[in-house]
């Protein structure tokens, strides 16, 4: 499975916490982690700074107490806890499968799952409302959709379609 890693494991960048306006970025490689500053200021001496960086290897990291408090202040303690993780070799090797794999997993499940999953991550939520994923629920589970409805579905979008003309609520179920 180590195939699925990129070079890049994870990045996160944004402004540090008030009342600094640093920016920085966390970059995790497979072998580091890359820490990197730029000073904002106001001050004319401190204007065109270099960015500031810090490479360490990932049984570095774990040591330096000092690193990951200020990774910690700047994202937040889920970040830390993230990064400690990749650290220690503990991937999420199903947030890397390409979408297309994960489709066809999300095709297995009941469509209450999907809307439970999508609830997990900005990935499942990004795949669970894409047209591709509504476009293989229609094709797949709709008996009465015809090859000829398809110009519909790409017209005003698979997902409208399944709920105007395929999807039956509960209470009409009931009925």
């Amino acid at each position: 499975m180590a195939f699925l890693l990129g070079e890049h494991l994870f990045e996160i960048s944004g402004q540090g916490p008030p009342p600094q306006k640093d920016f920085f970025q966390l970059l995790i490689t497979k072998d580091e982690v890359i820490w990197r500053s730029w000073e904002i200021s106001v001050r004319l001496d401190a204007r065109g700074a270099a960015p500031k960086e810090l490479k360490t290897f990932h049984s570095d990291f774990i040591l330096q107490k000092m690193l990951q408090q200020q990774v910690g202040n700047v994202f937040g303690e889920r970040i830390l806890e993230y990064t400690r993780s990749l650290c220690q070799g503990k991937f999420d090797y199903l947030e890397r499968l390409p979408d297309d794999i994960m489709l066809q997993i999300l095709s297995y499940l009941e469509l209450r799952d999907t809307t439970l999953l999508a609830q997990a991550s900005q990935r499942f939520r990004k795949l669970c409302n894409s047209e591709k994923f509504w476009e293989q629920t229609v094709r797949n589970r709709c008996a009465e959709f015809t090859c000829d409805m398809e110009g519909i579905g790409n017209c005003m979008g698979w997902r409208k379609m399944f709920f105007t003309f395929f999807h039956t609520s509960g209470s009409e179920k009931q009925q």
